[in-house]
């Protein structure tokens, strides 16, 4: 088979793990010591391939199709809105309530499936021409956090778009949120965090100890009655960093099950019937792209506050004295 655009640029057993799909490691393994050349040659498992490069696999067919992934032709309803689009890149707005990659409570009807969904039936995608690429996010939001996710539509883009966001700076996350307490100043929080996979929750820990490093910066933006509007910057992405990390600074978002303060939150339910956090990624700044996607550098890209949001924050901010 020959390597095309979306699959160049990566490593051969990191290709042959996604193309076959189903096979167990030890059979990739086996089979680039064995069964695999590229170019008629032999390869090592870490060699890059190129576009161009013919890749030979020396097994039964049966076999390879046994551990082929099917190609997927679904119809999950979409959710979600476009704040924006070109060839390369798309960028939705995720609405409450729903996942952003499925789990074993929903495999379907998530964002990633709607978007690749939405791809197909534009013509940006076909599964059935792809040897390994699905389109796919490289930010992900909790279920009931709203606003935007990015996805690459090519293999070329969405490493790119993967690399900075690894990078930091290259690609700025904003969000708006509500918090409890009335914060004066800027917050710039840096700590480590500990993941309990089992309760899904995470602690923050204070710098040196163990844990991976979590680093936020929260800007108020108007004060009243005992709450703050804050605009938030993730410098790293980590699970419920936003709410933990605000918690564990004494300022918890609203409306927060997890992380928040029982009492906080029982007021807001009473007043606003809200049931979730009141969290929203409403900013996108590109500055640090290289190649093909050079064009975003400068590029800002918004989505508007979700109806309950905007109701919550006129209520509390905007009403006469």
């Amino acid at each position: 088979m020959e390597i095309g655009k979306n699959e160049q640029d990566q490593r051969l057993d990191k290709f042959l793990r996604k193309y076959l799909g189903n096979a167990p490691l030890s059979l990739i393994y086996k089979a680039i010591r064995k069964d695999v050349k590229v170019n008629g040659k032999r390869a090592r498992e870490d060699t890059i391939l190129r576009q161009g490069d013919i890749v030979t696999l020396y097994m039964k067919e049966e076999a390879v199709e046994a551990f082929r992934r099917k190609a997927r032709i679904s119809s999950a309803r979409r959710q979600f809105k476009v704040a924006y689009e070109d060839e390369n890149i798309i960028v939705v707005e995720k609405p409450y309530g729903l996942l952003t990659h499925g789990d074993k409570t929903e495999k379907k009807h998530h964002l990633t499936n709607q978007v690749i969904d939405y791809l197909i039936k534009e013509g940006d995608y076909n599964p059935r021409l792809e040897k390994t690429f699905v389109p796919a996010p490289v930010n992900r939001l909790d279920r009931n956090t709203t606003g935007l996710v990015l996805f690459g539509k090519n293999g070329v883009s969405l490493r790119e778009l993967n690399r900075c966001i690894r990078e930091k700076d290259r690609i700025r996350k904003f969000y708006l949120t509500i918090v409890a307490g009335e914060v004066r100043r800027e917050l710039h929080l840096v700590d480590r965090m500990v993941k309990d996979c089992d309760k899904n929750r995470i602690t923050v820990t204070p710098q040196g100890e163990q844990g991976r490093e979590m680093e936020t910066v929260a800007r108020p933006v108007k004060t009243r009655d005992g709450y703050t509007l804050m605009e938030v910057e993730i410098i790293t992405g980590r699970t419920h960093q936003i709410r933990a990390h605000l918690a564990k600074a004494g300022c918890p978002v609203i409306g927060d099950m997890k992380y928040g303060r029982p009492g906080v939150n029982r007021r807001v339910r009473q007043r606003f019937g809200l049931q979730a956090q009141l969290l929203h990624a409403y900013r996108l700044c590109f500055s640090g792209c290289e190649g093909e996607l050079s064009y975003l550098n400068g590029r800002e890209i918004k989505a508007a506050l979700p109806e309950d949001f905007d109701r919550i924050k006129n209520a509390i901010f905007e009403h006469d004295e």
